[in-house]
């Protein structure tokens, strides 16, 4: 154990403590201006901690924990201390008791929403802009055509697209797919593209001169290279995805999903349940993007910007 990964810890035990006491006073009562004193003295403790747990290698890994805990504490103990009501900004506390009340009915959205639309349409849109990236480069007239209309597609505005993709594929999850398709298929088209074009003239006369074929060069040479660029637009579309399917269920959806369920309870000013909605999606979303960063450090091992120093 380093000497800076040993500190964090200890700072880390003494912040826990400090900020476990510190609950426990904000939810027994008013508190005073010394009560946040305190505060800015963890402040300045967590401060310390992370900057000790960043500079070791293991300890790099608790920052983002670390930082995160930091700020849901906060969170809770300026909304409790202030008062502030729940109508407008609910305690994290507030919010997780949501999330075990309504377990059910939030599974139910988070099937309807992220299983049942999401999932498909980010396969989908993906799947199509990456497949159309391979018919540019090997039609060069298809770039002067395709290009600009996968453009046009993306800056159509996902307030006016939903309702007419509700008009076509019906109320339920399908008119959520093809949002999110129209809205994951013009990064990956972009993004596949330009990744094609990242190898050099003297790699691809090196597989001329093996006299590679158009599928061997793609396939051994091209592709590989092209990978980080592809793993970007599934990152970027796991969370344009989210977003495109809960707008869209603005617009028209059967009585469950996490779009719906956040308008209608918002018209109840059950904010609990809204900001447990937004939690759940913010979770699956985080996941998502987490999961495809792991796949591609496998996959791209080999990129520079993951080479130790």
């Amino acid at each position: 154990m380093t000497r800076h990964l040993f500190t964090g810890l200890l700072l880390s035990l003494l912040l826990l403590a400090g900020c476990w006491w510190t609950l426990g006073q904000v939810h027994a009562g008013p508190v005073g201006g010394g009560f946040w004193l305190v505060i800015l003295s963890l402040l300045v403790v967590a401060w310390f901690a992370m900057d000790q747990l960043a500079a070791d290698a293991i300890g790099a890994r608790l920052v983002p924990v670390l930082f995160g805990a930091w700020i849901l504490f906060l969170w809770e103990v300026v909304v409790v201390g202030f008062q502030v009501p729940h109508v407008l900004l609910p305690p994290p506390s507030a919010i997780g008791q949501a999330i075990r009340s309504h377990l059910d009915m939030l599974r139910a959205d988070f099937v309807q929403t992220f299983v049942r639309a999401v999932v498909p349409g980010w396969l989908m849109g993906c799947g199509a802009g990456f497949v159309t990236a391979l018919l540019i480069d090997r039609s060069p007239f298809l770039q002067r055509g395709l290009l600009p209309v996968g453009n046009l597609v993306s800056a159509l505005p996902i307030i006016g697209v939903a309702p007419i993709m509700v008009m076509w594929f019906g109320f339920d999850w399908q008119s959520k797919a093809a949002v999110v398709v129209i809205m994951t298929f013009f990064p990956m088209l972009v993004n596949t593209t330009a990744g094609l074009s990242q190898t050099s003239a003297i790699e691809r006369d090196l597989m001329h001169s093996y006299a590679a074929s158009y599928v061997q060069t793609l396939v051994s040479l091209r592709l590989p290279a092209a990978m980080p660029f592809i793993f970007n637009a599934l990152k970027i579309n796991a969370t344009l995805a989210l977003i495109g399917a809960l707008v869209a269920e603005f617009f028209g959806t059967p009585i469950v999903g996490m779009g719906f369920r956040i308008s209608t309870e918002v018209g109840r000013m059950n904010l609990d349940v809204v900001w447990a909605t937004i939690a759940v999606a913010a979770l699956a979303g985080s996941l998502s993007y987490a999961l495809l960063a792991g796949i591609e450090r496998m996959v791209t091992f080999w990129h520079p910007s993951y080479r130790r120093r």
